[in-house]
C-alpha cells in the first residue's frame, strides 16, 4: 500500500524510488511512480475489518500527507501488489493470495474487486502464467508473444516484446507500448481502416467498453494505445483494455486469468 505511521520496528527495507525514514516514534515513508505521481506521509498500522468475521489486527498502513499526481486526485488506494505490505500479502492467512476484478465500462455501471476465491475460480477463466520482473517484484508480470489486428499477427520481432517484458497495471489508464511495436499496430490499423480520415491525437482518456478506442464525438475516434519512450521502457496493460473482463490473479498459483462478461 503507500498511503501510511509506525514504531520503528515495524519499517521495512526501502526499494528503488520508495523510502521509509524513522525517528524514535514514527516513519515517514515517500513513493513514486512511473508518471511522476508520488505520495509521501506517515506509516502505521491498525485492525482492519472487512465483515464481521474478516478482521485483520497489526494491519499496516499509511497516511498520505503530500500526495501530487494522480494520487492526489484519490480518496486513497489499495495496494495489490505482491510485496509484503500490500493488501495481498497482510490478507493471505484468510484469502490466500486470490483476488479478481472487473473494471466496468462506464462510471454509471457496477465492477467488484473480490478476495479469496469465493465458491472457486471459474472454468471460463483462461489462464497464462506470471513472469517475474527484474526491475520491480512488486509488479504482475505477462509474457506477451505477438499482436494481431483483425486476422493479422503484426511483424513484430518477439524480441522487441520481451526485452523488457510486459506489466499487468489496474492502475495505469491506456495500456503503453515499446514505440517498435506501437508503430506497428497503428501502421496496420491506419491500412485496415483506410477509407476513415485521420483526426487529432488526444491524450490519456477514457474510453468504451471494447477497451479499443476512445470515442470523443462521431467525428473523432482515437486508437487507445500509446508507445513508451524507447523500446526498452517495460510495457504496460492498462485498465482500459481490462474492462469488463473478469481478472483472477491467484498470486500463490504463480497465474493471471481473464474471462469476458466480469461486470455482469
Amino acid at each position: 500500500m503507500i498511503l501510511q505511521e509506525a514504531s520503528l520496528n515495524t519499517c521495512l527495507d526501502s526499494k528503488p524510488g520508495n523510502t521509509l525514514r524513522c525517528s524514535s516514534l514514527t516513519c515517514v515513508y515517500g513513493i513514486q511512480y512511473e508518471d511522476s505521481s508520488f505520495s509521501a506521509g506517515y506509516f502505521g498500522r491498525e485492525t482492519l475489518t472487512l465483515t464481521p468475521t474478516d478482521v485483520f489486527p497489526n494491519f499496516l498502513f499509511g497516511c498520505g500527507q503530500n500526495n501530487q499526481g494522480i494520487v492526489g486526485c484519490a480518496a486513497g488506494l489499495i495496494g495489490l501488489g505482491r510485496d509484503p505490505i500490500p493488501l495481498v500479502s497482510q490478507t493471505a492467512q484468510k484469502y490466500n493470495k486470490i483476488f479478481s476484478y472487473c473494471l466496468p465500462s462506464s462510471s454509471s455501471a457496477i465492477g467488484h474487486l473480490t478476495l479469496g476465491n469465493g465458491g472457486g475460480v471459474s472454468k471460463s477463466v483462461k489462464f497464462t502464467p506470471l513472469s517475474t520482473m527484474s526491475r520491480g517484484s512488486s509488479f504482475y508480470g505477462l509474457d506477451v508473444t505477438g499482436i494481431t489486428v483483425g486476422s493479422k499477427k503484426l511483424p513484430i520481432s518477439a524480441s522487441i516484446l520481451s526485452t523488457s517484458g510486459t506489466i499487468i497495471v489496474p492502475g495505469t489508464v491506456i495500456t503503453r507500448l515499446p514505440p517498435t511495436a506501437h508503430s506497428s499496430l497503428k501502421s496496420t490499423f491506419r491500412q485496415q481502416m483506410s477509407q476513415i480520415r485521420n483526426t487529432q491525437q488526444l491524450w490519456l482518456l477514457s474510453i468504451n467498453a471494447k477497451g479499443i478506442f476512445y470515442v470523443n464525438k462521431v467525428t473523432q475516434v482515437c486508437l487507445a494505445f500509446a508507445p513508451n519512450g524507447d523500446d526498452s521502457d517495460v510495457a504496460i496493460f492498462g485498465n482500459v483494455q481490462q474492462k469488463t473482463l473478469e481478472v483472477v490473479y491467484d498470486v500463490a498459483g504463480g497465474r493471471v486469468g481473464f474471462t469476458p462478461g466480469g461486470c455482469s
